[in-house]
């Protein structure tokens, strides 16, 4: 199953955050923000379909979140976990922690925002609009 969600990079994307990435339904991006990925986005957790959430929500699930602009790609796996809510109305975030709130849609995440190419990294912050492609096995 997968849930697709398109949004846009800002000027502030840097992509720093050690244990998170974040894609968000915000309009605007400060430097503080270095786990945001991108913003603008035409989703959020909360308007996933009730069986791609009940997949994530399988200990043994694998979900991936996949980056895709201006011909690059990234790829990120974490899985899933039981406590997964999928409720938040503004922003998605991976993990690389097992910590779960409303807005967590992967725990265990192989690597957070610091591990993006850094070639994808620079396309959004040039401001490119990006697909991303959240796929639970």
């Amino acid at each position: 199953m997968e849930e697709v969600i398109h949004a846009r990079g800002h000027e502030n994307v840097s992509a720093e955050h050690a244990s998170t990435f974040e894609v968000t339904t915000d309009d605007y991006l400060t430097p503080a923000g270095d786990c945001i990925l991108a913003i603008d986005a035409d989703r959020a957790p909360a308007d996933f379909d009730p069986e791609f959430v009940d997949a994530c929500r399988d200990e043994t699930a694998t979900i991936t979140v996949a980056l895709e602009t201006d011909g690059h790609e990234v790829t990120v796996s974490g899985r899933g976990d039981p406590d997964l809510e999928f409720t938040n109305e503004r922003s998605a975030v991976g993990r690389t922690s097992d910590y779960v709130d409303d807005r967590t849609v992967v725990v265990g995440a192989e690597f957070a925002a610091e591990g993006f190419d850094r070639e994808l990294v620079d396309t959004l912050a040039d401001g490119a609009d990006v697909t991303v492609r959240i796929t639970v096995e």
